[in-house]
């Protein structure tokens, strides 16, 4: 079996491992026999290729995926942050990564410094958030977008074809950042 090769943090697949990302994003519940028969390798081959794509980081974990609404967490909103200096970005990403209802919280170009994702029973409960969150060092102002209803959401990506037999390189200074692919 090629062993997948990492260049600066991006992985190269081969088709089986594309076809494996997809299957585990689809049902990571399956069992290795059943993704063994979708990809034509053997329960203990498809374990190996599993366990090499976790150690490159690129399965980073195994969750379940709960509706919201069901839960009674029914608003959810778009928080953009404006944040006085950069020196403070890092300690606002750290305070608020400890809110249970942040669900996503990006460092963005545009008007915000930080784009929150927040889930919360009630825009009461919301508002005590943002108070919580206006009151973090650095924090100027907030603006926010409450969502009238979801026409899509998802967690699932597309995975790439087509890395293997090409280098992909990432810029040093943001391992965020993607760089161009080099022929």
């Amino acid at each position: 079996m090629k062993q997948p090769r990492v260049t600066d943090e991006i992985l190269e697949i081969d088709p089986i491992d594309h076809d494996l990302l997809e299957i585990l994003q689809e049902d990571c519940r399956l069992s290795l026999a059943r993704i063994g028969e979708r990809v034509g390798l053997s329960a203990p081959s498809v374990l190996e290729r599993i366990k090499k794509l976790e150690a490159a980081r690129v399965v980073c974990g195994y969750e379940a995926i709960l509706d919201g609404r069901r839960l009674g967490l029914e608003v959810t909103a778009f928080v953009g942050i404006f944040i006085s200096h950069p020196n403070h970005i890092q300690a606002f990403l750290d305070r608020v990564d400890a809110f249970p209802a942040v669900q996503e919280a990006h460092q963005v170009t545009g008007s915000y410094t930080v784009l929150l994702k927040v889930k919360a029973a009630t825009t009461l409960s919301l508002g005590e958030l943002i108070g919580r969150i206006n009151r973090i060092e650095g924090v100027t102002r907030s603006e926010t977008t409450v969502v009238l209803s979801t026409h899509t959401e998802r967690v699932r990506m597309e995975v790439p074809r087509g890395l293997s037999g090409r280098r992909r390189r990432a810029r040093r200074s943001d391992p965020g950042l993607r760089g161009d692919v080099e022929q």
